[in-house]
């Protein structure tokens, strides 16, 4: 009797693909966060830009890009669209013309009085304890990525 062949490994599916579980997951934040967002009249790349700007106000276009990942071609239309909200003013640092800096104004500080942010936790259904460990390992898993990639340059 002949020994059998290995079986061939079979093709993966998408649901075991970690890359995919992150991409779903974001999506079903946004789902979640879309009615709460609405009422504010704000799309969740204007809350994270807000948010950013309440953790440190008087931030230039440059900083605040590097906290959010995003580019400042992508960035500046959503501070204007903001701007224009009334929720945040941009101006030429006096010391440094070539920058722009972020401030808050009162209506963008004034956002944060109703917590949106509070409006997801218990949808995760993650206890606080695994709240917390989950949006480490997903940090970790950020910054690897990230590691990873200026690694192979």
């Amino acid at each position: 009797m002949k020994p059998s062949a290995p079986a061939a490994p079979a093709s993966p599916k998408l649901s075991d693909f970690l890359c995919f579980a992150v991409y779903s997951t974001n999506l079903a934040f946004g789902k979640a966060y879309k009615p709460i967002l609405e009422k504010l009249g704000l799309t969740y790349t204007q809350y994270i830009t807000i948010v950013a700007l309440w953790e440190e106000d008087n931030q230039t276009v440059g900083s605040l890009g590097e906290k959010l990942f995003l580019e400042s071609n992508t960035l500046t239309p959503i501070l204007k669209k903001l701007e224009a909200m009334g929720y945040l003013q941009r101006q030429r640092d006096p010391e440094d013309e070539r920058q722009v800096r972020i401030n808050l104004t009162k209506e963008g500080k004034g956002l944060r009085e109703g917590r949106p942010e509070m409006g997801l936790a218990g949808a995760t259904g993650l206890t606080p304890d695994e709240f917390i460990q989950m949006q480490k390992a997903i940090v970790t898993l950020r910054n690897n990525l990230i590691k990873s990639m200026n690694t192979e340059e």
